[in-house]
């Protein structure tokens, strides 16, 4: 094709995507499903202007590329073991149940065995990109629920890399199928082993030389060239392309240039990829629909009843809440990214046929298209559960009476801190916790805690309530917030309420439902900034205090 027409072929269809994502955004859904049906639109099997499909797929394997080598890069190890075993455990567990099933459904559906096990492992991810979008929304990015479902996620995204390591041999002879794993096996082994060779000799050094230029353009140059040359060796050695370009990812996470690195990719990680979900888009047929409904049905309740059923389990087994549990599996119970990239590498290496990859592309389509009305269903579901749920799990050191104390709720960074500084001073304090996990430290330091979830009237009763001084609420969850106070000023009217804000809106609302006392926690940040510079400029104590003080009042009494 010349080269005008693959510039105009490119512009058509990032102008589709391009409006497609807009019309995402103003319907309240997930972009991704604006550049799917904007991909639909321009498919062959819509009416309407049809765009060569060929040429749409060679570009988005540079998306391909750069949505693994972001994964890699954006890796942390950290984030998973924040959430503990449920993330790391639990995770590996669902994706095997679901896989599992896959196959059981797959057979029944009449699919080998290759294509039912590649099918059942594409639907067993979730996207993390949605499930940050519904908390954000929500205003739950910290939450429990939230950090066991992006836990969840991580692994989720993760063990796809087996899957693309392997997809170039599961399309080949099945009776020599052991054989040529285990010789892939090796190769990624060596292919491991000189990744870890770059990240730690070799690439820290040559990043550093970029950065030390000062130019930007350099730098992103090298990290291209990197993406890129990670892929090309994914493909030449025979390994998947997609996992060269994850490695790739891993050696730039490896050097103190990452973050420079990610913002740097960003943007044109974000332009291709929308160019691969708008070609995924244009290879679904959606005759599919009608030709083979027992297919694209059975996928999507697989993508979602059962991974509701199978990570809220999960939840409940590691010591989570039932609300928690429900909240978590809603928020995974949707196909993800990485699920097209799986049916995309599949399709090219003759795994799933057209029919079952669009049976596949369909059945992800449907998640993703409810999952933002199922998770707000679901949360009325789990707020009737909260409501009928046992009682608390409390541990109060024996013959002690609660009197004149503090009910912390959230054991987080500030939760954390305010119970040191109460032990400190010898002050009493009870500690409300969903947590399991910070529910087993608070048992070993003999802190009083009750494990329920603190909007519930039977919780806060437990806490002794009605004898406490104080009660702080300091998780960053505004809605869950705004409930506790209304509860709590219920309950026991005479009790002082400090309470985590996020902004004027949800401070005017809790301040209206009752709480004492308000904290902002950007906006004492920025106080703390302001502290430090006037400070260093030669500002004296006094003049800075009396200016912080002067700007809280301010700030607090405008609300």
């Amino acid at each position: 094709m010349p080269e005008t027409d693959l510039v105009g072929l490119l512009a058509i269809v990032l102008a589709a995507a391009l409006a497609g994502g807009a019309l995402a955004h103003v319907l309240g859904l997930p972009p991704v499903l604006g550049y799917l049906l904007a991909g639909l639109l321009l498919g062959p099997y819509t009416p309407g202007p049809v765009a060569d499909v060929e040429p749409v797929q060679r570009l988005a394997d540079v998306g391909v590329a750069l949505l693994m080598f972001g994964l890699g890069l954006q890796l942390s190890l950290r984030g998973l073991r924040e959430v503990g075993p449920v993330a790391v455990g639990g995770g590996l567990v669902q994706v095997g149940a679901v896989i599992g099933l896959g196959m059981l459904i797959g057979r029944a559906l009449g699919l080998g065995t290759t294509a039912s096990l590649v099918a059942g492992w594409a639907v067993a991810s979730s996207s993390t990109t949605i499930a940050l979008r519904l908390l954000e929304d929500r205003g739950e990015v910290d939450s429990v629920h939230g950090r066991v479902a992006v836990g969840v996620s991580m692994v989720q995204d993760l063990s796809l890399v087996p899957l693309l390591v392997a997809m170039p041999v599961l399309g080949g002879n099945e009776e020599s199928l052991g054989l040529t794993l285990g010789l892939t096996a090796a190769k990624a082994a060596g292919f491991l082993a000189v990744t870890y060779f770059l990240a730690t000799r070799i690439a820290p050094k040559a990043l550093s030389l970029l950065a030390l230029r000062g130019s930007r353009e350099m730098f992103l140059l090298g990290t291209l060239v990197l993406a890129l040359g990670g892929t090309a060796l994914g493909a030449v050695t025979g390994l998947s392309p997609a996992f060269g370009a994850f490695l790739a990812g891993l050696v730039l996470a490896e050097s103190e240039h990452a973050q420079q690195g990610l913002a740097e990719v960003v943007p044109l990680r974000s332009a291709f990829a929308a160019l691969f979900f708008v070609s995924m888009g244009m290879l679904m047929d959606p005759r599919t629909l009608v030709e083979a409904p027992a297919e694209v049905l059975a996928l999507t309740a697989l993508g979602t009843v059962g991974k509701l059923t199978i990570v809220g389990g999960l939840a409940l087994a590691f010591g989570y809440l039932p609300r928690t549990a429900l909240l978590s599996g809603l928020l995974l119970a949707q196909t993800g990214e990485f699920a097209f990239l799986a049916v995309s590498v599949a399709g090219d290496e003759g795994v799933l046929d057209e029919r079952t990859s669009s049976a596949l592309l369909g059945s992800a389509f449907l998640s993703l298209l409810l999952a933002p009305f199922a998770l707000r269903w679901g949360a009325a579901l789990a707020d009737s559960l909260l409501r009928a749920s046992p009682p608390a799990a409390v541990e109060v050191p024996t013959g002690e009476t609660l009197v004149n104390h503090v009910v912390v709720c959230g054991l987080g960074e500030a939760g954390s801190e305010l119970v040191a500084a109460l032990r400190r001073r010898g002050f009493r304090c009870l500690v409300i916790e969903q947590d399991p996990v910070a529910v087993r430290w608070l048992r070993e330091q003999g802190i009083p805690y009750v494990h329920g979830e603190p909007t519930s009237p039977l919780v806060l009763e437990q806490a002794q309530l009605t004898r406490a001084r104080v009660l702080a609420i300091t998780q960053a969850d505004p809605a869950s917030a705004q409930a506790i106070v209304a509860t709590a000023k219920r309950l026991a009217p005479e009790v002082d309420v400090i309470a985590r804000g996020a902004g004027p809106e949800t401070h005017r609302a809790l301040r209206e439902l009752g709480a004492n006392e308000v904290v902002h926690p950007g906006f004492e940040a920025g106080l703390e900034f302001v502290r430090h510079t006037l400070h260093r400029l030669g500002v004296s104590s006094a003049e800075v205090q009396a200016y912080l003080q002067r700007r809280r009042r301010d700030y607090y009494v405008s609300e």
